[in-house]
């Protein structure tokens, strides 16, 4: 239905260019790699608000994630797209300036502060369930609220009754804990973050600009169809689950609004070689007739965060192994994928080493049919660009892996 009716649309001119809906996967790939900001120069000098302000009208959300292996999550899609720059300038870029905030958005994320309307319908469901969820310790809840209005921005252990532990399925956490990250989720609360990643919770009229405060909430219908142009902006090209996940819109929900944006022209239908469902792809979209990127992806980067998109992508498997038994990884416990033009062609279990100095690289794997020479001389060039963004003299690599000898040598 959707794709008959497109055959119309998708005759509008973008650019003066009648817009072309049957793709290769390669053109698929290179308008999702532009979509994301990879077909664009990295800068070669300062970075700044405005390099900030551009990643994330390309990406629209960076997830967050408390893993620290070789450096947090959230720090590292700049650092693939813009090159090195200081991680407390984007600190300040969110925190202070104030051009970000902390949502369930993907998941726990990073938003233009513009979206936090987007998303006031997802705080009223979930203030809907705080009751709920404490029961009779309601009382409780209200008691943490008025705490933080008192002497906020708090973290948990600032409490002054944090509640007792809890045993699954609430991992461990307090009834203090639970209570703020319900009044977080609920909108009544905003976060930011302080030294070792410490979530710290205040009144959201103390952190979110009034300005925005003020903006009207969408009906949860139109915040969930502008949600779905955002992510269309941000993917390229993408089927409707890969839409329907940037944002964690359930299918049923996704599928009418969709339709809507479709029949506005905001998306055309498409067909991609080798993908079994449809796709859709966004009005503006373009395909770079070449690729020279070269970057390491955190396994939490939004180019990458949809497993199976990635593999009708790139034809690149991907799984994270933080929670597989030792000696069952494939690759180890924290892979980095390599981005070299168009293609995924390599991964590299990346750890920062302090205590020597080094940025170790446990494992370093290429893709089947990827040039080794060619892809371990341009990893090692990105392996000591990060080795020296984080503060580290060198790059160790072991011997696990069939692309590790090659990476050594070019390593130096």
């Amino acid at each position: 239905m959707v794709a008959a009716r497109s055959r119309a649309v998708n005759r509008g001119r973008q650019g003066g260019e009648i817009l072309k809906t049957d793709l290769s996967n390669r053109e698929a790939r290179r308008i999702a790699l532009a979509a994301q900001g990879f077909a664009d120069r990295a800068p070669a000098g300062r970075i700044d608000s405005r390099h900030f302000d551009r990643l994330f009208d390309r990406v629209k959300v960076v997830q967050l994630d408390s893993v620290n292996v070789a450096v947090r999550a959230h720090y590292m899609p700049a650092f693939s797209r813009l090159g090195p720059y200081p991680p407390e300038r984007l600190d300040a870029y969110a925190y202070r300036k104030r051009r970000l905030f902390e949502a369930w958005g993907h998941v726990a994320s990073l938003l233009p502060v513009e979206h936090y309307p987007l998303l006031r319908h997802r705080m009223e469901a979930a203030g809907a369930r705080v009751a709920h969820a404490f029961g009779e310790r309601g009382d409780y809840v209200e008691a943490v609220y008025r705490e933080v209005a008192e002497r906020g921005p708090l973290s948990a252990s600032d409490l002054r009754d944090p509640g007792r532990p809890r045993n699954r399925p609430w991992w461990g956490r307090s009834d203090g804990k639970r209570a703020l990250e319900w009044l977080f989720a609920a909108g009544r609360l905003a976060a930011s973050r302080g030294g070792n990643f410490v979530r710290f919770y205040d009144l959201t009229e103390r952190v979110i600009p009034a300005h925005v405060l003020s903006l009207p909430a969408p009906e949860t219908a139109d915040a969930q169809r502008e949600l779905l142009r955002l992510a269309g902006g941000a993917l390229g090209i993408a089927t409707a689950a890969d839409l329907a996940d940037y944002y964690r819109i359930r299918m049923p929900q996704a599928r009418p609004r969709l339709q809507e944006l479709v029949e506005e022209g905001e998306l055309l239908a498409a067909r991609v070689e080798g993908w079994s469902r449809p796709a859709f792809l966004r009005r503006e979209a373009r395909t770079p007739r070449r690729m020279r990127a070269g970057a390491l992806l955190s396994p939490f980067d939004s180019l990458i965060w949809h497993r199976d998109r990635t593999e009708r992508l790139f034809g690149f498997h991907y799984r994270i192994e933080i929670y597989v038994p030792e000696p069952e990884r494939q690759y180890g416990y924290y892979v980095y994928p390599f981005l070299i033009g168009d293609a995924l062609a390599a991964r590299v279990d990346v750890k920062a080493d302090r205590a020597r100095g080094a940025l170790l690289v446990r494992g370093a794997y290429r893709e089947a049919g990827s040039d080794p020479d060619v892809v371990a001389v341009a990893l090692a060039a990105q392996l000591r660009s990060m080795a020296s963004w984080l503060k580290l003299g060198k790059v160790i690599v072991e011997r696990r892996g069939n692309l590790a000898a090659r990476l050594r040598r070019a390593a130096g």
